[in-house]
């Protein structure tokens, strides 16, 4: 059994396979959380809390004379607001009389077989039910009828535990939600470091470390997505915390909107980490009778270093998150036309494109931005998913038939959320842009944002691309979302309920992706907003890969996908090859480069291949014909980061690891070419220390123990940017 209930004591205990989580419902009804950590069986936790009399931290009601009970001190599983405990809180109500307060006591619990769903919400999934556990434990307000249940998902094999919060009207007036988070964990012990991922656009997910101060630390987006500025994804880890040793705690919520995760360190060196939707901007009416649902939040714990928790959640995401049948499915080799024609195009410059592509061995060919309604740049056209004929003549077919000709099969872009002022839609419907009333809009891109709460706006945007896809052989889609949100006011909703709308709109995305995700599963649809703008686990629900990043720029894609590994896996990662000089940055690094960076994710080539030169065709040919030698490798494989976040700045070498220890894939891309420099040295991972292994180019041969405990050391490196990949397959 992975939870079990100890009724003696009133112990809640979750064990995975390799951590226990505790809880204790006290003699007051006080929902305690007492432990999170390393694996402990039999281990009653109680004993770890002792309570003594703090200034001015207060005491309940009925403990008024116990100087020492306070909740100001006591570590809580989901704390109220306004009762006696002062730091951060999970929750925020306000009663139909305008008082702010909720004290929250045990009421009972429930222990169930098998993961739960949220409605209308990505929720962790479990093929077989005996594989997982879930406890709801219900938690009541003392004064009013408001109560919250608090889900707990066990995936003992996975080493994951799953939180969510429904939140409950028993009464019979409103109860206004100023804030509802997703979960709270308090740890009372240990010195802790926060890492983050932050970034801009063209430069996702850049790991900073920093430590906790006596403060309040936020990670947060205000922005309407998850963002390319803070992912949602963070990490606790201990000082001494390395890729391969050392304790971490990762939270990484199934959000694709306003998010914010709060760590607070308290006067007393205790942390509490509270994350899941922004308060900002969020006040829901909860009318009598009824539920509000937070988002999942994936929680894992490692005392083995950042890999091991990187691994927990690449699997997690693997097996019970990404639903399309192309998480174990082979991905074709596409070429995406954007950057080589961006929208000026026609069928002919297509298929022209497509001619080399596919004597290249390219499978796929994805025409990008432009093809439909008046849209020739940015500021006209979207909403409009009709065919331009004046580009394309005769529509889609004679480019899909001409493609098939090739061999390649066929991809689109589709922006389903905004909408252009100059478009047919928007004269026919300017009420269902998101616009605050009697004000201008602001622009970005030239372009608004449809309300995606509104059932007519999803059912207008499922009837164009459900129609799309059955009139025509479609087996891509890329889902753009390229502004943020601003003036995010609905007119379908009344004015006391506006403070819905972030809520609303996310759950609008969910509801309309996946009915064209049910009805079209063999579409492979890739998820991208600007590139890496809702890079999360909510939309890998949904699509099994994300664009990774606009900036195609293999240096610094190193950094965007070695961050982004920290919490989801490469086969999650849109990645092409690019033109040089690249587009963003200016720079030129050599074609072989391009390609080794490009295929630690899905891998493709987004360039005119008809202005290569002969020798690069060539390199294409035999990266395209290598990438499909080693892709099971990488898409299926361990991957493991072979160095620290401290030596990136010279090079940056990972590996695949096939799970049976078969075969890996070592590779390294040198940033920092030096003179007379020190030799790069690495240890591999995931091999079998008993085995031989062969170094496929040079036949040489090396025991596992060797490459893992003696490592390799790699010659002198020499030019711009150089890259080396090493394959070595088990011999025996």
């Amino acid at each position: 059994m992975s939870i079990l209930y100890s009724p003696g004591e009133r112990l809640l205990t979750l064990h995975t396979r390799h951590t226990t989580y505790q809880m204790h419902a006290d003699e007051h009804n006080f929902l305690r959380h007492l432990y999170y950590g390393a694996r402990a069986d039999g281990a009653d936790f109680r004993y770890l809390q002792r309570n003594y009399d703090r200034g001015f931290s207060g005491n309940p009601p009925e403990l008024h004379n116990d100087r020492a009970f306070s909740l100001d001190t006591m570590p809580q599983e989901y704390t109220g607001f306004n009762a006696g405990d002062f730091r951060v809180p999970a929750l925020c109500a306000v009663h139909a009389d305008g008082s702010y307060a909720a004290d929250f006591r045990y009421a009972g619990h429930e222990i169930r077989p098998g993961s739960y769903d949220l409605p209308g919400l990505p929720a962790a999934f479990d093929r077989d039910p005996e594989n997982s556990m879930t406890l709801i434990v219900t938690l009541r307000d003392t004064a009013s009828a408001l109560s919250v249940r608090l889900y707990y998902g066990v995936f003992e094999e996975r080493d994951v535990i799953t939180r969510a919060a429904e939140i409950v009207n028993d009464g019979e007036r409103t109860i206004f939600l100023e804030k509802a988070a997703s979960a709270c964990v308090d740890l009372s012990f240990g010195d802790w470091e926060l890492l983050h991922f932050h970034g801009r656009h063209c430069m996702e997910r850049q790991p900073q470390r920093v430590p906790l101060s006596n403060a309040v630390h936020s990670v947060e987006s205000r922005r309407g997505m998850s963002s390319h500025h803070h992912n949602p994804f963070t990490i606790l880890c201990a000082p001494d915390t390395r890729e391969y040793a050392g304790e971490c705690y990762g939270f990484m919520p199934l959000w694709s909107g306003n998010h914010k995760t709060e760590v607070e360190k308290d006067y007393l060196g205790s942390v509490r980490v509270v994350t899941g939707i922004h308060d900002s901007q969020f006040r829901w009416n909860l009318g009598p009778g009824e539920h509000f649902y937070t988002p999942q939040v994936l929680f894992s714990y490692s005392a083995s270093g950042f890999s091991a928790l990187s691994h927990q959640y690449h699997d997690m995401i693997r097996y019970h998150i990404c639903r399309s049948e192309y998480v174990q499915k082979r991905r074709p080799v596409l070429i995406n036309n954007w950057e080589a024609t961006f929208m000026n195009f026609t069928t002919e410059r297509l298929l022209n494109i497509a001619r080399q592509a596919a004597e290249l061995g390219v499978e796929l060919f994805v025409m990008d931005d432009g093809w439909f309604g008046a849209r020739d740049d940015d500021n006209a056209g979207l909403g409009d998913w009709v065919v331009n004929e004046r580009k394309l003549p005769g529509g889609l077919d004679p480019l899909i038939d001409g493609l098939k000709e090739l061999g390649m099969r066929f991809g689109i872009w589709i922006e389903p959320e905004m909408i252009n002022e100059d478009s047919d839609l928007y004269r026919a419907r300017p009420e269902w842009v998101l616009k605050a009333p009697n004000r201008p809009p602001m622009y970005c891109r030239n372009q608004l944002v449809l309300d995606m709460s509104r059932q007519d706006v999803r059912d207008y945007l499922y009837d164009c691309f459900a129609g799309l896809l059955r009139k025509h052989d479609i087996s891509y889609i890329k889902w753009d979302m390229n502004r943020c949100l601003a003036d995010v006011y609905s007119n379908a909703l009344p004015p006391e309920r506006q403070g819905e709308m972030t809520y609303r709109y996310v759950l609008g995305v969910y509801d309309l992706i996946g009915r064209l995700t049910r009805e079209f599963p063999h579409v492979l649809f890739e998820g991208c907003a600007g590139g890496g703008g809702r890079f999360d686990a909510g939309m890998l629900y949904y699509t099994p890969q994300i664009w990774c990043s606009d900036d195609t720029d293999a240096i610094e894609r190193l950094d965007i996908q070695h961050g982004t590994s920290f919490g989801y896996p490469p086969f999650t990662m849109g990645a092409h090859v690019s033109v040089c000089p690249n587009q963003q940055t200016g720079r030129s690094t050599t074609f072989y480069t391009r390609g080794v960076v490009a295929m630690s994710g899905t891998f493709g080539y987004e360039l005119d291949l008809n202005r290569l030169s002969s020798s690069e065709k060539d390199e294409v040919r035999l990266q395209i014909a290598y990438f499909k030698k080693v892709q099971s490798l990488i898409q299926n494989g361990v991957y493991y980061r072979l160095n620290e976040l401290d030596e990136q700045e010279r090079y940056c070498a990972w590996e695949f690891a096939a799970p049976d220890a078969s075969e890996a894939l070592v590779n390294l891309v040198v940033k920092h070419v030096q003179a007379n420099a020190p030799l790069i040295h690495i240890r591999l991972r995931g091999l079998d220390p008993d085995a031989t292994y062969t170094l496929e180019d040079t036949q040489e041969r090396y025991s596992g123990a060797a490459l893992m405990n003696g490592g390799y050391t790699f010659p002198m490196f020499w030019g711009d940017y150089p890259s080396v990949q090493l394959r070595f397959l088990r011999a025996d």
